[in-house]
């Protein structure tokens, strides 16, 4: 039987980031799809049905709360908000519009693999890590 790898959408404008995270995720044996603004995300999302999100606020277009919105709309996906905001207006808001998670830029990798294979336990996906 094969073991089917977990699909994870990262969202966020800054390239830098998403190579980041694109490396971070792949060495554990997740699968990756990155998109660096909200309509492609929201493309994305329908199209491939991530198994989680990571979703940054300060987007060019629509910023992270929208995207968080229309995804609640049609889908109960885990969404990892990770932002360098930090004012607590910006969590509280994140987590009363559906975000399971909020982790503040600069992360550290191992905390966010911690908490990405959390909420794939709690949907029934479990992820390798070391």
């Amino acid at each position: 039987m094969m073991k089917i790898r977990p699909l994870i959408m990262a969202v966020d404008d800054e390239p830098a980031i998403l190579l980041l995270l694109k490396r971070t995720l792949e060495s554990v044996s997740y699968d990756v799809i990155v998109a660096t603004e909200g309509n492609s995300a929201l493309t994305l999302l329908n199209k491939c049905h991530p198994d989680l999100v990571l979703l940054d606020i300060m987007m060019p277009d629509i910023n992270g709360f929208e995207i968080l919105e229309s995804v609640r709309q049609n889908s109960n996906v885990p969404v990892i908000m990770l932002t360098a905001k930090d004012e607590i207006s910006s969590v509280r808001s994140s987590l009363s519009l559906g975000a399971d998670d909020y982790i503040r830029k600069p992360f550290s990798p191992k905390e966010l693999l911690a908490r990405i294979q959390a909420k794939l336990r709690r949907s029934g996906l479990t992820g390798q890590f070391d």
